[in-house]
């Protein structure tokens, strides 16, 4: 009915029969958050209701709100733009076609994707790689990557490499693939 699986568990201490006098504990496990409730049978029926009042529409609030990734959606929707090659992340559309910002988050996806398939070793690439996929000089390439991180598209990481974020793959996704292929065709 929630789409998360549930899993409560009930346990009892006592002489074995169920009285007024017997303790109750249940454990509740939903959506990564786990709640133990002890006391007699009654307290804690209504402390497990009460929990369920609560938190599921909570969980079900945040769910819609909680941006994801669908990666089939991705790799079917972006199969015939980008690919991953054994030599790495490639954008199978002409760089003519394409603006440099498009060209860089493009290459960003397809490394997210061969990384998320578990055919490339990381999701990111280094400024000197997104440099020569472009086929522009450095600045040019640093100019647009810093635009692309002030829109919030991509991010650059610990070790200085720059990866797309799921704002960016978002945004890709809704906008810009339909805008790409309308140049294309």
């Amino acid at each position: 009915m929630f789409g998360e699986p549930l899993g409560i568990f009930w346990g009892s201490m006592g002489s074995g029969r169920m009285s007024e006098e017997s303790v109750v504990t249940v454990v509740v496990k939903y959506a990564g958050v786990e709640k133990t409730f002890t006391g007699n049978v009654d307290d804690v029926w209504v402390s497990v209701n009460k929990f369920f009042d609560e938190m599921i529409p909570a969980f079900d609030i945040a769910r819609k709100m909680t941006l994801t990734v669908d990666l089939p959606k991705l790799v079917e929707d972006f199969k015939d733009t980008i690919a991953i090659a054994p030599e790495g992340p490639e954008v199978l559309i002409p760089k003519e076609r394409l603006t440099d910002s498009e060209t860089l988050q493009l290459h960003l996806l397809a490394a997210y994707i061969g990384y998320k398939l578990g055919k490339l070793p990381k999701e990111s690439m280094t400024k000197e790689e997104l440099a020569a996929k472009l086929g522009k000089n450095m600045k040019i390439t640093t100019t647009r990557l810093g635009e692309l991180v002030k829109q919030g598209m991509t991010t650059k990481t610990e070790e200085g490499d720059y990866k797309i974020t799921t704002v960016g793959i978002v945004q890709l996704q809704r906008e810009t693939l339909s805008k790409v292929l309308s140049r294309v065709l």
